[in-house]
């Protein structure tokens, strides 16, 4: 390092600091830092250089008084809950509970941590708790919300959009909001979950839906139900699930009463799938040989499994970012139109199909 790029290690680096180094004003050097738009890109690239050189860091508190943002994102779980203190609880441990939330926080972290911007978890399961929400970001405590919605009523999502607060969407919501969004096309999953059991030659297929009250749950049934229909197998019995280990294990029970001489199950995610291998193997069911089980969403739940699970991936970890990404967007341009982002699924192939 040069010595114009040397600052004393007796004190943090200042603006004074970066300025020095990048050869340019400290007021150009805190426009840079506090991301003002109008200035050229050879200078910002300098700045930034210069930020990296000497080790500045950005106090927080001086720079929300210029950006008038607290550089905060609230990461919400909404739902259905009770308002005692027991039911309050029960819904963060089915949150925590579940592979797929965790792989929503590690996305959104991800992306956020290099911006600088933080997230705050929130549970809106009461209708004080959503008002909360609503009150915290309206208060500036954060600059908007990353929501993820555990039924398909939520009222959350209306109530951000009629405030006119920055907000985005895990999932399509199940009635129309002007929220953007990211989602899967689920309907394609289902299809390909289909086209792997018929490419095994398995005639005698079941299916474990997740919850139809969603819209994840419908279009992972219809892409199914379609695609085998497509494949001579217009009648495929289906079980309703609700996206855990135990009600899939509930589903596949019923399924092998009402249809014991099945062949092969598509459980619309991986937790169902591992409760439905756990009963099969339980009444003596041999997978894959007797019954081929294919999951959705290739969580750490797939690789647990016993026969780990061919699956269907949902590149949750890349949608959270981009959720995140498409949030800080409206955040620094609050007149973008909301949009949506659809991914594609991808076929897992492991031992269990």
């Amino acid at each position: 390092m040069s010595q114009d790029a040397q600052v004393s290690s007796s004190s943090a680096p200042t603006l004074e600091d970066v300025a020095r180094v990048a050869g340019v004003s400290r007021a150009t050097v805190s426009r840079v830092v506090n991301g003002v738009r109008n200035v050229d890109p050879a200078i910002q690239e300098a700045v930034r250089a210069a930020v990296t050189a000497t080790g500045y860091r950005p106090n927080r508190a001086a720079r929300s008084l210029v950006t008038r943002r607290a550089e905060t994102i609230a990461l919400v779980v909404s739902g259905a809950g009770g308002d005692s203190p027991e039911e309050q609880d029960a819904f963060a441990a089915r949150a925590f509970g579940d592979p797929f939330f965790g792989r929503v926080v590690s996305g959104v972290i991800g992306y956020l941590r290099p911006h600088g911007m933080h997230p705050v978890l929130m549970f809106a399961e009461t209708a004080a708790a959503r008002a909360e929400v609503v009150a915290y970001l309206r208060q500036g405590s954060a600059d908007g919300a990353l929501v993820v919605s555990t039924h398909a009523e939520d009222p959350l999502p209306p109530m951000l959009a009629e405030a006119g607060l920055a907000a985005v969407l895990f999932a399509r919501p199940a009635r129309p909001v002007p929220l953007s969004y990211v989602d899967l096309d689920h309907r394609d999953g289902g299809r390909l979950a289909a086209e792997r059991l018929l490419g095994l030659g398995r005639r005698r297929p079941a299916t474990i839906a997740g919850p139809l009250d969603v819209p994840a749950g419908q279009e992972r049934l219809a892409g199914f139900r379609d695609a085998m229909a497509r494949g001579g197998q217009p009648y495929v019995p289906v079980a309703e699930g609700g996206f855990t280990a135990r009600s899939g294990a509930e589903a596949m029970a019923r399924l092998l009463a009402d249809h014991p001489d099945l062949d092969a199950v598509f459980a619309a995610n991986d937790l169902m799938a591992e409760g439905a291998c756990r009963v099969l193997l339980e009444q003596g069911r041999r997978v894959p040989e007797d019954v081929a089980v294919v999951g959705f969403d290739d969580s750490p739940a797939a690789t647990a499994c016993r026969p780990p699970l061919t699956t269907v991936r949902q590149p949750v970890e890349d949608m959270a970012a981009e959720m995140a990404r498409l949030l800080r967007q409206r955040i620094e341009t609050p007149g973008t139109p909301v949009t949506s982002a659809v991914f594609d699924p991808e076929l897992v192939v492991r031992e269990s199909a």
